[in-house]
């Protein structure tokens, strides 16, 4: 193995990319105590109109996905359901009539007995077929077949499902499978979603705008909540969070703190963000210095090395995994507003109300000409957005 260094993180090389796929790498998060390995669960895209997910696995330094083990308490590591509440100020629980939407690529044949574990360990009421609260489609709006499972979606759908569960432990939750990571199949899975009657609909995948736009009008859902994940490389834009209208999710390292609050956050140095080359900024935003699309709107937790817990599938089975990336952000982001359960008009809400988010002022995710594109600072900026939730009432 070699090991280069970066403006991003440090990277093992663990094998050449094939030719339409790049292989993930081990990458080392923000140092701490000690360092904290991971790898993207799905492999990058080479090209266009493809989607990688957002999600990334904590490892050993080679690689080796760490399955976590119960701590002292009984739980698994990583931030589980009352953390997340407790740090983002959340008590709506949120209503079996408010449907929340995943919209992930290919199959997970264990996500409802998975999903089941998450929340019983949490003690989070159950979601099942059987007590309506758990329902999947595939694209066609069919319960039945489903994709089969590919590369590492199935782990990114796991961590979707916690964290909606997390968020909105009330909430009926929907899951649709696209056929395949294209654009043309996950914006078919998304407009299958609005039309079974999602309320929030969650993105935590990405790619290049190039070829974008043709896609948009899936995205473009009015009263629906539809967010997606800024991206998980570092400074740049990704579609969908490019998307006029959807709420864009940046990243942040959230931390226990001594202060009023109880937690800290900076901006994650994954956290994706700019100014699109393609899409018109909406009326609420009125940032000067881009005069298309900014990403990201709001942020919420992202760096593997505060990672969240999260129940899915591992080689022979499922295990518990520590699990990072602004993939958490956005089903986070989506959980806070099933729990409202009221109508949206796109991702404007949070303008509204600054006082409802936690403004961060701190961390970088690269290097921009605009400074306020990649550096966190007072009011908004790209990798964290307006800032991260106090409480729900900006969602």
């Amino acid at each position: 193995m070699t090991l280069f260094l970066s403006s991003f993180s440090a990277i093992v090389v663990l094998a050449a990319a094939s030719a339409s796929w790049a292989t993930p790498a081990v990458e080392l998060s923000e140092l701490g105590p000690l360092p904290t390995y991971h790898v993207a669960a799905c492999p990058t895209p080479v090209g266009n109109g493809q989607a990688h997910c957002h999600a990334r696995i904590t490892t050993d330094r080679a690689g080796q996905v760490i399955q976590s083990a119960a701590t002292a308490t009984g739980l698994p590591n990583g931030f589980g359901p009352a953390d997340l509440r407790a740090a983002y100020g959340v008590t709506a629980t949120g209503s079996p009539r408010t449907i929340v939407a995943i919209v992930d690529a290919y199959g997970y044949v264990n996500a409802e007995s998975d999903l089941a574990v998450y929340r019983s360990v949490f003690g989070l009421p159950p979601c099942t077929t059987a007590n309506g609260c758990f329902s999947k489609y595939n694209e066609t709006g069919r319960k039945g077949p489903y994709p089969k499972p590919s590369g590492g979606w199935p782990k990114e759908t796991a961590l979707d499902l916690d964290m909606v569960s997390a968020m909105c432990p009330g909430c009926s939750i929907m899951l649709v499978e696209a056929n395949s990571s294209s654009y043309a199949d996950l914006a078919a899975a998304v407009g299958m979603a609005a039309s079974l009657g999602a309320r929030v609909i969650s993105n935590s995948y990405g790619g290049s705008e190039l070829g974008a736009a043709a896609y948009a009008a899936a995205y473009d859902q009015p009263g629906i909540a539809v967010v997606a994940s800024s991206g998980d490389a570092g400074y740049g834009v990704q579609f969908p969070a490019s998307a006029r209208t959807v709420t864009a999710v940046g990243g942040t390292v959230l931390k226990r703190s001594a202060t009023t609050r109880g937690w800290t956050e900076t901006a994650w140095k994954g956290a994706g963000s700019g100014c699109s080359a393609v899409f018109a900024k909406p009326v609420w935003q009125t940032d000067t210095g881009c005069a298309k699309r900014t990403v990201a709107d709001v942020s919420a937790v992202a760096s593997p090395a505060t990672g969240v817990a999260v129940y899915g599938p591992v080689t022979g089975g499922s295990a518990w995994l520590v699990v990072g990336g602004t993939s958490v952000a956005a089903p986070v982001i989506g959980g806070i507003y099933g729990g409202n359960g009221g109508a949206v008009t796109y991702g404007s809400t949070p303008y509204g109300v600054p006082n409802g988010l936690n403004d961060l002022t701190a961390g970088t995710n690269g290097t921009c000409a605009t400074a306020y594109f990649c550096t966190a600072g007072v009011g908004y900026d790209g990798p964290t957005g307006l800032g991260t939730p106090r409480g729900s009432a900006a969602f």
